[in-house]
């Protein structure tokens, strides 16, 4: 049954809350069927569109770590090519905090499910056409260029994805299960790279040759055909129940991002050093020990893809599953766990890989993996219950995507100039040590958000 206005009113005063005149649609009634038909539906449209950005991230950093120095940086040595290459994927997080900033704005005045379409949109345009741009070897300079170019727009549209994606679940879930639902986008970008991992492994039996003049483009091209099922998908939604609320009630704000940092600059913060410690952690694991691996080992390229391709699915199920767990214990013990084991296992971590043993390295990565889901899985309810409704996006956003710069977007070209400094991998091991360090701090300085109420 639709509850009402006047009735949310009434039950509002009968329970003694201060300020009557909120609408608790989202918080206070139970979830029967015709609650979790819509919910479910809001699951599968946020889930779909981090499937297809993740997707795109991870296929452009492996094929950056594979083939890009040579195709787009080809007068370089082949270290200042695979630094060339790993800074074009850098620029992709540079403008991942522009795209918060913008999303963040609209969706905290307009809703969030129009901006999640046109972040859609927008990713799987850019990822097709780097599928259709020409190399250095035909146009030149403009070749660099152009990729660049791409690369920084498919880091603006994930900028303003993934907090609209948290927060239309987040808005819409039971509190009591918040964590289990919204661990579901995190979990889904083991989806999105265990696509992107399965299209590369099976190209990866062509001929070398082959693969560098066009079957790298195919999974760049592939993309088109998520894009149109989530377009579909998320066409259909509607926008949150507590954003609706708030809009009804006039508790908007105008000036969202001036708001989230003037109020809750701690929030940020910390929210923003948990992210750069994740996004180092992650991003050395799905795309620097690529090169590593196959460059750095000189093993084939298909031994790093399949190791990788495991590891992707033990970590959706530890992003999942960490973060239901977190429903019952509060996400800072099980992001704070993450970060210490984490900073643990460096060390023996690249002691495995170094063995060279298929096996190890396997095993290895999906320790990594694992230990990463712990602190990605629960982040997604914690950065949504951290602010209110009027600058949510915003500070979700911004919190989550300038961590993701400075963490997972220089992390490959920190990585890469620590070894070839040292030529040795305790560097890089050194690195993650710190990264787990800064995330297991962050976390232990912030009020525990469990269960919190996101209408107030």
């Amino acid at each position: 049954m639709r509850t009402t206005k006047s009735q949310a009113l009434l039950t509002n005063q009968s329970i003694g809350e201060k300020d009557a005149s909120i609408v608790l649609p989202a918080e206070t009634r139970k979830f029967g069927p015709e609650q979790k038909k819509p919910l479910h539906r809001t699951v599968a449209g946020s889930v779909v569109g981090n499937i297809i950005e993740q997707y795109d991230f991870v296929l452009y950093g492996s094929v950056a770590a594979l083939v890009f120095g040579k195709l787009f940086f080809p007068s370089f040595d082949p270290t200042a090519a695979l630094l060339a290459s790993f800074t074009t994927y850098a620029v992709g997080f540079i403008a991942r905090p522009l795209g918060s900033l913008v999303a963040g704005h609209v969706g905290d005045l307009h809703g969030r499910k129009r901006v999640l379409v046109a972040m859609l949109l927008i990713a799987g345009l850019s990822t097709t056409a780097i599928g259709l741009l020409p190399t250095y070897a035909a146009i030149g300079f403009w070749a660099s260029i152009f990729l660049v170019m791409l690369r920084f727009v498919q880091g603006f549209s994930f900028g303003g994805e993934y907090g609209g994606a948290i927060l239309m679940v987040s808005e819409t879930a039971p509190p009591e299960r918040r964590g289990f639902y919204t661990g579901l986008i995190p979990a889904s970008s083991a989806i999105g790279g265990l696509l992107s991992t399965g299209v590369l492994f099976a190209l990866s039996f062509m001929p070398a040759e082959t693969f560098e003049a066009w079957g790298w483009r195919v999974p760049f091209l592939l993309s088109i055909i998520l894009v149109v099922t989530g377009l579909i998908i998320r066409l259909r939604l509607k926008e949150t129940p507590v954003f609706k609320a708030a809009e009804a009630q006039g508790k908007t704000t105008r000036k969202p991002i001036l708001e989230v940092m003037k109020s809750n600059p701690k929030e940020l913060l910390l929210a923003a050093g948990i992210s750069f410690g994740f996004g180092t952690l992650a991003y050395i694991l799905v795309t620097w020990l690529l090169s590593y691996i196959t460059i750095g080992l000189k093993l084939d390229a298909g031994v790093s893809l399949i190791a990788l391709t495991i590891a992707f699915v033990f970590y959706g199920l530890s992003d999942w599953g960490s973060s239901a767990i977190s429903d019952k214990v509060g996400r800072r013990p099980v992001i704070l766990a993450g970060g210490i084991a984490f900073a643990l296992w460096a060390f023996p971590m690249f002691a495995l890989v170094d063995t060279k043993n298929p096996v190890l390295i396997t095993v290895a990565m999906t320790g990594g993996t694992v230990l990463a889901g712990m602190i990605y899985g629960p982040l997604a309810s914690l950065i949504s219950e951290l602010f209110a409704t009027k600058f949510r996006y915003s500070g979700a956003s911004m919190g989550y995507q300038f961590g993701q710069t400075l963490g997972g977007g220089f992390s490959p070209l920190i990585a890469t100039a620590l070894y070839a400094a040292t030529l040795a991998s305790w560097s890089v091991a050194l690195y993650l040590v710190v990264a787990g360090v800064i995330t297991a701090v962050c976390v232990f300085f912030l009020t525990e958000t469990k269960g919190r109420d996101l209408t107030r």
